[in-house]
């Protein structure tokens, strides 16, 4: 028994990293640009088929497969900023409309270029290793890689918000988008910078998680509903909320699932939802509007 439970922790640890860089990225678009991206899932989704076809099809190294995820993936995000969000930047209602527009054009694009049916992606290594010392717990190579990424790159996001010029610039149009343009900060700019680093976490997260997963046109359907649960739960406009909130979803769903069922662990997590906004409709961290 003890051995379960410790090897659904380590599981439970592998989603809450994947699943922490899905809703930083969604978080930090909707904070800085105030727009709901209803397409993020499906940059999730890019990212994955990036792999697919660099690595897969074309058989390069894989590391340089999700490397390309990334980049192509940051690349449609300025895409998004340039042809959708901006000309809309003071109607999110039709932003959001139009990032639905724009999933059902990525879905499109996947199903023309790839099929409907499920890629199967062979991870580069095989490797398991041991964890706790206990020869019944273990952690696959390819997951490690997810949790290492997901440390390093949400460490270096940290660093960029607080310490350089462009990450001051971010989280003062996240506070108040009207006192920055007066401060001389350019919104363009804050922009494509949000819309690029937040697609690009995304991506990155397809990218690795590509030989764990099913790999198929309209995956990105659960995922952008899990974010949603995540920003809610931790507070919207949260970071540090998106990154506690996906521990604390990913433990509760994977445990669930383990002992009970998927199925049941849907139902569980939006409870786990509803429960939150009735003790604290803010959020987790969420901050309530003052007047």
């Amino acid at each position: 028994m003890l051995e379960l439970l410790l090897q659904t922790s380590v599981n439970a640890i592998y989603a809450a990293s994947y699943m922490a860089l899905i809703a930083v990225g969604f978080v930090l678009i909707f904070g800085v640009m105030g727009v709901i991206n209803f397409a993020h899932g499906e940059l999730y989704m890019s990212g994955a088929y990036a792999v697919v076809y660099v690595y897969a099809e074309n058989q390069l190294p894989f590391f340089l497969a999700v490397a390309a995820g990334l980049v192509f993936v940051g690349l449609l995000g300025l895409l998004m900023e340039w042809a959708l969000f901006r000309p809309l930047r003071d109607n999110p209602l039709g932003g959001l409309i139009a990032s639905i527009g724009f999933l059902l054009i990525l879905q499109t694009l996947a199903v023309l270029g790839f099929g409907v049916r499920m890629e199967h992606i062979p991870p580069p290594t095989r490797e398991m290793l041991n964890v706790f010392g206990i020869e019944g717990v273990v952690l696959s190579v390819q997951r490690l890689y997810v949790i290492v990424a997901t440390v390093l790159l949400l460490g270096a996001l940290w660093v960029f918000l607080r310490r350089s010029k462009f990450g001051v610039a971010l989280r003062a149009c996240a506070q108040d988008a009207e006192a920055a343009a007066l401060q001389g900060i350019s919104m363009n700019q804050a922009a494509r910078i949000a819309m690029c680093i937040g697609a690009a976490l995304a991506g990155i997260a397809g990218a690795l998680t590509a030989p764990l997963v099913r790999t198929y046109p309209f995956m990105g359907h659960s995922v952008i509903v899990t974010a949603f649960i995540i920003i809610i739960v931790g507070g919207i406009g949260s970071l540090e909320g998106a990154v506690v909130a996906a521990v604390l979803y990913a433990m509760v769903h994977t445990f669930v699932t383990t002992f009970i069922d998927g199925v049941i662990a849907d139902i569980v997590g939006l409870l786990l939802m509803l429960l939150v906004l009735v003790i604290r409709p803010t959020g987790l961290f969420g901050i309530k509007d003052r007047a």
